[in-house]
């Protein structure tokens, strides 16, 4: 990572905003964790941050007051809101504020920090994850999202390239189905799955000519990428 992103998290559960400090910290973000809506903004106020991780169910102030006075300030910086609640109306309503993501708890400290670096790659343009994955013969710019193998050029859909790059940060450990399908499709139902069984065979088909390389079905898990 190029520079030290800031980041602003709100949250009221004091272990689990403990926890969600430390592993951002070791990923390299600078993070200052408030226990509530009336101090995460005073801090908001008295600092400059990247992007904001909001929790929605807070006292004194909750997590959608804190994002409107955010965008009063700011109408531009990233938001992301946590909350226990599923509801539409909840999930339509911080959308509405203005929310660029939104996750459901429980949720894996690995989706959080994907979805915070797909947001601060199209808001800020930042090399704030690794740009270039080497899949045998083939390198894979994630930014051009191309395969490129000397002069042959494979151009990847957006989904393609997204589903690709999970599964290089994922190389030969198991990328769990429903993971990959909240991360990238952000639901889990019959049809995404689907749809992402539809752009496996496509990766496999772009890979075929590389015997180093192989994406393969862990059963009742999801998938694999073999190098």
């Amino acid at each position: 990572m190029e520079k030290e992103y800031k980041i602003l998290l709100t949250e009221d559960d004091e272990n689990l905003g403990m926890l969600l400090r430390e592993y951002l910290e070791a990923k390299g973000f600078e993070t200052d964790l408030l226990p509530d809506g009336e101090e995460g903004y005073k801090a908001f106020m008295s600092k400059k941050y990247d992007i904001c991780i909001l929790d929605v169910m807070m006292p004194k102030k909750d997590g959608f007051s804190l994002a409107k006075d955010i965008r009063m300030v700011n109408a531009d910086i990233p938001i992301i809101f946590l909350t226990a609640k599923s509801l539409k109306e909840d999930i339509f309503q911080g959308f509405k504020i203005g929310a660029d993501d939104y996750l459901t708890k429980p949720f894996s400290m690995e989706e959080l920090l994907f979805r915070i670096e797909a947001i601060l790659r199209r808001t800020k343009g930042g090399n704030v994850a690794q740009e270039f994955y080497q899949l045998g013969k083939f390198k894979f710019d994630t930014q051009k999202q191309q395969l490129i193998n000397d002069d042959d050029v494979i151009k990847l859909t957006t989904k393609e390239s997204e589903l690709l790059k999970l599964l290089c940060t994922n190389a030969n450990k198991v990328l769990e189905r429903n993971f990959a399908l909240k991360t990238i499709w952000v639901d889990d139902n019959y049809f995404n799955a689907r749809s992402m069984d539809v752009y496996i065979t496509k990766l496999r088909k772009h890979l075929k000519d590389e015997p180093n390389v192989e994406i393969i079905n862990v059963h009742g898990k999801g998938y694999k990428l073999v190098m």
